[in-house]
């Protein structure tokens, strides 16, 4: 990205200042410094650092300025403290991002076994943790980032998927002894050694949702109906949690505006032909007359489309809308061929 001179660094977003910042320290440190983010974030500020051109002194020396004055203003007191800590994550990073991190920093987690999982294409992870125990798979699941896990759902067999997903959803924290066991296990695969473990807050309903959240709608179905066979309770937990297509109607005017910039009018017609008529004309309202004109004529004369595109473009603006709400830029509310 081009940045103007005259450009006010408190208009950069955190990710272009972490990227300046870091352009800045030289290879070496900026090295040991990504080594603490995960792999996401580097991907992110990587991209952000590949981007920047044209970088002026003027707002070189701005990112600086602002750095080296909250660091001066930071004192020593909270440092070393839990709740300090939980608190600086949370504003951080939010809520839901930050919980395994903190997991990982005071809880001393740190498997590098893990860690090294979510650097893997999901097609590998498969493979290693493919002929494990469901619980051992279903802790691996659980710490990776959800949209990883769902890819390696799709490589698992078919059948053993409901009842991995089960286990997803009934953890209720890891114990030491199952983070040591799996620790084992990737010891066999890397070179990470074991460390002192405690216990850890992932998995859960909501863990099982995020990951299903990312998956086909054929295979979600499948094995939410599967679960529910078994324990429909659980099933009715989990569907409950999930954020679908139909939850958009929940997202304010703004989100929806904002939804709406970073998605093609291909993708969002596709959507809209599986879609009941309240999102709809949630969408038609946030979008000018001119726009909304046209795209109802789009609908009108469009002809039927698979069930499987539509769900497919849904999943797309999904998708679009849980990394914006990742960032802070909206907020989210609440949780055969067939033709349409």
């Amino acid at each position: 990205m081009s940045l103007p001179a005259e450009k006010k660094s408190e208009f950069l977003s955190g990710v272009q200042r972490a990227a300046l910042l870091l352009l800045s320290l030289g290879s070496d440190k900026a090295a040991a410094i990504l080594k603490h983010l995960s792999p996401k974030e580097v991907q992110v500020i990587g991209v952000a650092m590949a981007e920047m051109q044209h970088v002026s002194k003027q707002q070189m020396d701005m990112v600086m300025d602002d750095f080296v004055a909250g660091v001066h203003n930071q004192t020593s007191m909270g440092i070393g403290s839990d709740d300090y800590i939980r608190d600086m994550m949370v504003n951080a990073l939010g809520e839901e991002k930050a919980k395994n991190m903190i997991d990982r920093i005071l809880m001393g987690t740190g498997n590098k076994g893990l860690e090294a999982l979510k650097w893997m294409d999901p097609r590998a992870v498969a493979e290693i943790i493919r002929l494990e125990h469901p619980q051992i798979i279903a802790i691996v699941l659980s710490y990776m980032d959800p949209d990883q896990s769902a890819e390696v759902v799709k490589f698992l067999p078919e059948r053993a998927r409901p009842d991995i997903m089960m286990r997803v959803a009934a953890l209720d924290g890891i114990p030491p002894s199952a983070l040591r066991e799996l620790d084992g296990i990737m010891e066999k695969q890397f070179s990470g050694s074991s460390s002192s473990v405690a216990q850890s807050s992932m998995g859960g309903v909501k863990a099982a949702a995020n990951i299903l959240n990312f998956m086909d709608s054929s295979d979600e179905s499948a094995i939410l109906d599967t679960i529910g066979e078994y324990d429909s309770e659980m099933s009715d937990s989990i569907r409950d949690m999930m954020f679908v297509f139909d939850n958009l109607i929940e997202v304010d005017d703004r989100g929806i505006q904002v939804i709406l910039r970073e998605i093609s009018t291909e993708t969002l017609t596709l959507a809209l032909k599986a879609a009941d008529a309240g999102i709809k004309e949630k969408i038609f309202k946030n979008m000018s007359k001119r726009a909304s004109q046209m795209l109802q004529e789009d609908l009108e004369v469009r002809g039927p489309v698979r069930l499987a595109d539509a769900e497919m473009a849904q999943k797309e603006i999904l998708a679009t809308a849980r990394r914006l709400a990742d960032d802070g830029d909206i907020s989210l509310g609440g949780g055969g061929e067939e033709f349409v």
